[in-house]
C-alpha cells in the first residue's frame, strides 16, 4: 500500500504539507474537508537563499524579484505523513499540558530570611531569642526597635516562634497552582512566547523587504547606468562617424579638383578657370539653383495638378550616365572604359572645334562598338551632347555650327564625376 505524501483540501484543492497547514488552512478558509494524498507537495528551494517554493508560479516570482534562478527539486525527500502522530502533537498544544505539569512540580528552594543585623543585635542583648527575634524583624519589615518588641510580645503564644524560620530562595513562596489554572499560565506562556515569534517573523519580513527595495534600487542604478554608458558609446560614436564622413567628403572634394585639373589639361587648356569660364560656371550655378527651386515648385504643383516644368540639361546627361551604368552594373571595367571614350570625343571636339574628323563617328565601326555603341544609353548621350544619328549612311554628325562648347564642358564634367564618385549610380 503506498504510504500518504500529503494531505489535500476536498473544497479547494490545495495541497499542504501537514496536518498543521490543513488546520491553519482550515481556520483561514472555513474548509473541513480533508484527505490524505499520495502526491507530494512541490519543493523547489533555492541555491543562493535556500528559500522553499511550492509551485513554478512562486519559483518565478522569486527569480523576478531577487534574480536568482537556480533551484534544486527536494520534492521526492518529503517523508510520510503519520496523521496519529500529528494528531497527537495538536492535542497536547504545543506541550502545554507537560509545560503545567512542571511548574505543578517544581518546588522553590527554602533559606534563612535576610533582616537587620543591628536591630537582630538589639533584641538579642534584650535577652529574645534569635528565632523570634527574627521573625518579628522579617514579619514586621522594620528597623524600629519597639515595634519588633511588639510584635514579639503579641505573639507570644505562637507554638512557631521559637522555630527556625526559612522563607523560599529569591522571595515569598508563591501558592501552589492548581492543574487548570498551571495550563492557563502555560497557555499563557506559550501565547506570549507566540507572539515574539510573529512579531520577530515580521522584524524578519521588514528586514527583508528593506533589503529588496535597496537591492531593486541598486539593481535600477546599474541598469540607469549601462543605459548612459550605451548613450555615450552611441553619441562618441556618432561623432567618429560624422568626422569619418567630414574626412572622407575632405578627400573626395581634393580628387575631384585634382581630376578637373586633369580633365582641363587633356582638353588642352589651363588648370585655372579663365574669366570667360568662370562666368559660364556661375551662370551654370545660377540656372541649377533656378533649376532645383523649379523643381521644389513642381512637387507643389503636382499636388495642385499643375504641369510640372521640363528637368535641365545637366540632370538628363547625369540620367544617362546613371542608366548606362545600372543596366551595366556588373561590368565596371567596361563602363570606365566606355566613360573614357566619350571624354575624349568631347575633348577632342573642344580643342579642335573645326575638324571634322572629331565630329563624325562611324556607328558601325567595330571599336566603337565594342567602346560605346553596344552600351544601353552609349549612343543616345552623345546625341544629347548635340550629335544628330543619321540612320541612312550609319553616322553620328555635329555641324561646326552645333558645337556648343559650354554643353561639352558640362557633359565632360559629368563624365568626370561619374568616373570619381564611388557612390555614382549606386544609391
Amino acid at each position: 500500500m503506498a504510504m500518504a505524501k500529503s494531505y489535500v483540501c476536498g473544497d479547494c484543492g490545495s495541497m499542504l504539507r501537514n496536518l498543521k497547514e490543513a488546520q491553519d488552512h482550515g481556520e483561514i478558509t472555513g474548509h473541513s474537508n480533508f484527505s490524505e494524498s499520495e502526491e507530494a507537495v512541490l519543493t523547489l528551494v533555492c541555491l543562493e537563499c535556500r528559500k522553499p517554493c511550492r509551485s513554478a508560479t512562486e519559483k518565478a516570482l522569486h527569480t523576478q524579484r531577487t534574480g536568482h534562478s537556480e533551484f534544486v527539486d527536494k520534492t521526492d525527500e518529503q517523508g510520510a505523513v503519520n496523521t496519529e502522530a500529528e494528531m497527537k502533537e495538536l492535542r497536547t498544544e504545543q506541550g502545554i499540558e507537560e509545560a503545567a505539569e512542571k511548574m505543578d512540580t517544581d518546588e522553590p528552594e527554602m533559606v534563612a530570611p535576610t533582616v537587620n543585623e543591628d536591630l537582630l543585635k538589639q533584641l538579642e542583648e534584650m535577652g529574645f531569642g534569635l528565632n523570634r527575634a527574627t521573625r518579628a524583624i522579617h514579619f514586621t519589615g522594620t528597623d524600629n526597635l519597639e515595634q519588633a518588641v511588639t510584635w514579639i510580645v503579641e505573639h507570644e503564644a505562637d507554638a512557631d516562634l521559637d522555630e527556625v524560620l526559612l522563607v523560599p530562595k529569591g522571595g515569598a513562596k508563591k501558592p501552589k497552582l492548581s492543574k487548570e489554572e498551571a495550563k492557563e499560565k502555560a497557555a499563557e506562556l506559550v501565547l506570549k512566547m507566540k507572539e515574539k515569534s510573529e512579531k520577530d517573523a515580521r522584524e524578519m519580513a521588514k528586514l527583508q523587504e528593506q533589503e529588496r527595495i535597496r537591492s531593486g534600487k541598486e539593481l535600477a542604478k546599474m541598469k540607469n547606468a549601462e543605459v548612459d554608458q550605451e548613450r555615450a558609446r552611441i553619441v562618441e560614436w556618432r561623432k567618429r562617424e560624422k568626422r569619418e564622413e567630414a574626412a572622407a567628403t575632405a578627400r573626395i572634394k581634393v580628387k575631384l579638383e585634382e581630376d578637373r585639373i586633369d580633365r582641363r589639361r587633356k582638353l588642352g587648356l589651363p588648370d585655372e578657370y579663365t574669366p570667360e569660364e568662370l562666368a559660364k560656371i556661375e551662370e551654370k550655378a545660377r540656372l541649377k539653383e533656378e533649376a532645383e527651386k523649379a523643381k521644389k515648385g513642381s512637387s507643389g504643383e503636382h499636388r495642385m495638378g499643375l504641369k510640372p516644368k521640363p528637368i535641365t540639361l545637366q540632370v538628363e546627361l547625369r540620367n544617362l550616365l546613371v542608366g548606362l551604368k545600372q543596366k551595366h552594373k556588373d561590368e565596371g571595367d567596361r563602363v570606365t572604359k566606355a566613360f573614357n571614350t566619350i571624354l575624349t570625343y568631347l575633348g577632342n571636339i573642344v580643342r579642335s572645334p573645326a575638324e571634322e574628323k572629331y565630329r563624325k563617328i562611324n556607328l558601325n565601326n567595330a571599336a566603337f562598338q565594342a567602346r560605346l555603341g553596344s552600351l544601353t544609353g552609349g549612343v543616345d548621350f552623345l546625341v544629347k551632347c548635340g550629335f544628330e544619328k543619321d540612320d541612312a549612311s550609319g553616322f553620328l554628325n555635329m555641324s561646326e555650327a552645333q558645337v556648343q562648347v559650354d554643353v561639352l564642358n558640362l557633359a565632360g564634367g559629368e563624365i568626370t564625376n561619374a568616373l570619381s564618385n564611388p557612390f555614382f549610380g549606386v544609391l
